[in-house]
């Protein structure tokens, strides 16, 4: 052995060994890199003023589930770059910590820039001021500009303020769509149709310039109702005479002329806000309630919502016991497959409710419905999970949102009791299924499609080859198979008869006051009633049972790097600078991608589906 080699041999085990306690060294950098992170964010919560007011801010939409992947999400908040949506449950429970709060003196509703929110969702929050309001403790709404939404939970406080400048625009309720049959038909596209229901009009936009009459009938009583609805609570709320609201929205041009053209003034006169005042002169309204900031004495003392509520839960921890009802949310389209939060997947909501069957501290289901249907065969997949929970003895209740219409119904209809609230948008039992082709199309600029095939069925469902009339029959006996599959579970889960289950089906849509008449559910209520049904319904004691939501979360690796960001972030370093700014085309292709999504993004593997475009604004 030559003496090189062994030197070649020492040094290379030397440089081994010092790689190694390198590599170790690392591993306890980043051991107490994170140590110190987990310690500065999962220590004493944050100071709270002794006295100040909750201020509640909602910004965009009120919705029962935040769209998109937690982590993205996440990421894009802490980058100040996620679209504004409003949690109805964080609202609630703001509201009702600040309820029983020493430290909360009043509640600040700064109502501007609220995006809407479906009727069912308002009310819910509505009825959490209420409660508040039992407190003895003030309530102040005020806003630059009153939505309908926004004029909605306003109408619940004590004291209704607007800036000099703003309006109070209740535009009412309605539903309009596009129609594309002439655009259609002069880009040479078969858009062939497959539907069971006289009602059924989610394809009427690829059939016709117009709305059916059919369609026309359901929209018109639906928003007749909602119309009638939102009156009643607000005059309620505000104490005004019955028909002020709607009198006010009708006779809006008179109301100005009246007040020489200030729309402020018009919905002062008519007692719809208390009082007009300016940044300035509110504040001084709130610091009679709460006091000085301590820190800018032209502020009132205050606690944003979103701090608060950080600052409760982790004092408070989680509301879980030994035994549980669990709360499962299913929000938005109904699609194949697993798919992120704000869209109900096949293979991810029936996880999470494979995920309340295993779990023996968890004694009952509240599955909450939110949606407007989507794939038949992902509601079927739903609903096989919520009767294994059944099976095992697990109650499962229903709880209906803003819509719970077509296969949202259908998942629905599997639980043990289905709870409404009459503002919810439900039944529209009914099939279609679509598949356009553009053979035509690519004949117009000289391209043709051929070729053969061993059966009928080799080739057909290209999109650049016309179907056949026996595909055509074959496709809408599947599409009247399901519509019998539908209405007979219907009727059998529903101990009716299937002649009246056809009667109220046919794509018809309801309101929860009507489906309860008609038996397509079980009591008129809310969230908290379904869960309170549950806990009975599985002999749990009242005060002796937990709440545990079951919901997609973050991996420990997607936590660690989010806890480090917002660390960072709370310590002065500028998270949007990790953010780039989308070009002109980039802003073009998301936008297009935005639109193309409500059809391309459907996946049923027999391309049936039961969706309602029932939504009402």
């Amino acid at each position: 052995m030559s003496s090189g080699n062994f030197l070649v041999r020492l040094i290379s085990s030397i440089w081994r060994g010092l790689d190694g306690v390198r590599k170790v060294l690392h591993l306890l950098l980043l051991v107490l890199l994170f140590t110190v992170v987990f310690g500065a964010l999962s220590g004493a919560p944050p100071i709270m003023p002794q006295k100040a007011a909750l201020f509640i801010q909602p910004l965009g939409p009120l919705v029962e589930q935040l769209d998109g992947d937690p982590y993205d999400r996440a990421l894009a908040e802490l980058l100040g770059d996620a679209p504004p949506q409003t949690l109805v449950q964080d609202l609630v429970d703001a509201l009702a910590f600040a309820k029983t709060d020493d430290r909360i003196s009043a509640v600040h509703l700064e109502l501007s820039a609220l995006g809407g929110g479906g009727l069912n969702k308002l009310s819910r929050v509505g009825a959490a001021i209420e409660d508040f309001k039992e407190s003895g403790k003030p309530v102040v709404a005020s806003a630059d500009y009153f939505s309908q939404s926004g004029y909605y939970l306003a109408a619940y406080a004590d004291e209704l303020y607007m800036h000099p400048e703003g309006i109070v625009f209740l535009e009412g309720y309605g539903g309009y769509r596009s129609y594309y049959k002439e655009a259609i038909d002069k880009l040479r596209i078969d858009w062939n149709i497959f539907r069971v229901g006289t009602h059924k009009s989610y394809v009427e936009p690829f059939t016709r310039m117009n709305m059916s009459p059919e369609d026309r009938e359901s929209r018109t009583r639906l928003v007749d109702q909602f119309w009638t609805m939102y009156q009643d609570d607000v005059e309620l709320a505000r104490g005004l005479a019955k028909g002020t609201i709607d009198e006010f929205s009708q006779n809006l041009v008179a109301h100005a002329v009246a007040s020489g053209g200030d729309l402020a003034v018009a919905a002062h006169q008519a007692g719809l806000v208390d009082g007009l005042l300016g940044r300035s002169e509110l504040r001084d309204v709130l610091k009679e309630y709460a006091g000085e900031d301590s820190d800018d004495s032209s502020q009132y003392a205050s606690v944003h919502s979103i701090d608060y509520l950080r600052n409760m839960r982790m004092l408070h921890g989680d509301d879980v016991e030994n035994e549980n009802v669990a709360v499962v949310m299913a929000v938005g389209d109904i699609l194949n497959g697993s798919q992120p939060s704000g869209s109900i997947g096949a293979d991810s909501t029936a996880a999470l409710l494979r995920q309340a069957l295993t779990d023996d501290s968890v004694k009952a289901v509240v599955i909450r419905v939110d949606s407007p249907g989507g794939s038949v065969f992902a509601s079927e997949v739903i609903s096989n999970e919520i009767q294994a929970l059944r099976n095992a003895g697990k109650p499962v209740i229903a709880s209906m949102g803003s819509v719970a219409a077509s296969g949202g119904y259908w998942i629905s209809m599997a639980a043990d009791t289905i709870i409404a609230s009459p503002a919810t948008v439900t039944g529209s039992i009914g099939v279609f299924g679509m598949f356009p082709t553009y053979q035509r199309t690519l004949e117009a600029v000289g391209i043709a499609t051929d070729g053969v095939g061993t059966t009928p069925w080799a080739g057909q469902l290209r999109p650049d080859r016309e179907m056949s009339d026996t595909v055509k029959e074959l496709y809408q006996l599947a599409i009247n198979d399901a519509y019998d599959d539908f209405i007979s579970e219907v009727a059998n889960r529903r101990t009716l008869e299937k002649a009246d289950v056809d009667a109220v089906a046919q794509g018809q849509v309801w309101t929860g006051t009507e489906a309860l008449a008609y038996g397509l559910v079980d009591e008129l209520g809310t969230f908290e009633d379904a869960v309170r049904t549950a806990a009975e319904s599985a002999g749990l004691e009242e005060g002796r049972y937990g709440q545990v939501l079951i919901e997609i979360g973050l991996s420990p690796t997607e936590q660690m790097v989010l806890d480090f960001l917002a660390l960072s972030k709370s310590i002065g370093f500028d998270l949007s600078k990790l953010a780039r700014e989308p070009g002109v085309l980039e802003n073009f292709a998301n936008n297009m991608q935005r639109l193309l999504t409500g059809i391309s993004r459907f996946n049923d593997p027999k391309g049936i589906y039961s969706h309602c475009l029932c939504e009402m604004d």
